[in-house]
């Protein structure tokens, strides 16, 4: 039996914010303006699905020269000084929730951050309460994490701050889609015509949604593979390629973003054991081998060792897992910096 875990399909809100321009390169080298004023068609960040290529350029484009600014002896501008940004984080995170408190405090913002462990919530205040209260004192930007599919569009509805979607339920992780594609952009160049396997439990996994979504709006060719229980039905919908058997999915792929098992949003045993499932579908050295040697290999982590993927290949030459993660910062300023009205041309010095 296969599951349909994706059952949410909000849409954003399609207010327009303008911001300043920033001149980058391209992969060729050759300078490229940030589209049209770097402006986005969205006020809010809910989600890859339907978002247009142009926005997703913009987002790439505009993160090159934060890179940049990553690399410095003080990594920090002003383009977010004197803006207040909430981190209201529902369900536990390393990586996202960081590299949020990081990118904000890079650009200058002040920065509060929420836990439902030591908050309200525990004493059943609801999510409109909570974001009531907290907007009553001034706040700017919320960056949302939320077990629910739709939390952050629902914020939308009940909130005037911008709204950024750091993972809701099953649905979509946007932030973390848009550092995979940089990293493959960063990689490649253009994606057209590419082809990018994404291997592990498909159904339950928000970043494989907006991965998919992202890369097929850039003309990539996609392709899933796990297990039957863990491909969503009609998956093929979406525009990919459905493959139950590793070996065969690695043949001609650019690259290979590993999935881990999604233990804590299953229901039910979907699998025999997790040694059947290494065994078939774990990334080793051997498969690698076979896939060859230019073959890029990502996992957005955590990253559940000796089971989808082997210490070799995890952190092997052909593996840009920590790149993700550096790229994940830049990014996700480069995503506040547009949303929150710019101001100042990025100074590249």
């Amino acid at each position: 039996m296969r599951l349909l875990i994706w059952t949410y399909n909000g849409t954003s809100q399609a207010k327009t914010r303008k911001t300043m321009g920033t001149t980058v390169k391209a992969k060729d080298g050759a300078p490229r303006k940030a589209r049209r004023a770097a402006q986005l068609s969205s006020r809010h960040l809910l989600g890859l699905e339907g978002m247009p290529a142009e926005d997703i350029q913009l987002i790439l484009e505009t993160a090159v020269p934060f890179k940049e600014i990553l690399e410095r002896p003080i990594k920090k501008v002003p383009p977010l000084r004197g803006m207040t940004v909430v981190n209201l984080f529902y369900e536990p995170s390393t990586r996202t929730r960081i590299s949020f408190e990081l990118a904000e405090k890079r650009l200058s913002a002040d920065v509060v951050s929420f836990t439902t462990s030591s908050s309200s919530v525990q004493k059943g205040e609801t999510l409109k309460d909570t974001i009531k209260n907290i907007e009553a004192m001034k706040t700017d930007v919320v960056v949302i994490r939320h077990s629910f599919p739709g939390a952050a569009h629902y914020l939308t509805t009940c909130c005037s701050s911008i709204v950024i979607n750091a993972g809701d339920g099953a649905h979509e992780h946007p932030t973390q889609g848009l550092l995979d594609i940089y990293t493959l952009w960063e990689k490649f160049g253009s994606l057209k015509g590419r082809t990018i396997l994404i291997v592990g439990d498909i159904a339950h996994s928000r970043v494989a949604r907006s991965n998919i979504f992202g890369l097929v709006t850039l003309g990539a060719t996609v392709r899933v593979c796990g297990p039957p229980t863990l491909i969503p039905v009609d998956v093929d919908k979406l525009g990919v390629e459905v493959f139950y058997d590793l070996d065969q999915a690695l043949a001609g792929v650019d690259a290979i973003n590993v999935l881990r098992i999604q233990k804590e949003r299953q229901s039910g045993a979907l699998l025999p054991s997790l040694r059947e499932y290494t065994l078939l579908f774990g990334l080793n050295r051997e498969r690698l081998r076979r896939a060859g040697p230019d073959v890029v290999v990502m996992h957005p982590g955590p990253m559940n060792r000796g089971v989808e993927i082997t210490p070799e290949v995890a952190d092997g030459p052909q593996s840009v897992i920590l790149s993700q993660v550096t790229n994940g910062l830049a990014v996700r300023m480069a995503v506040l910096y547009l949303l929150c009205g710019g101001g100042k041309k990025v100074n590249r010095r």
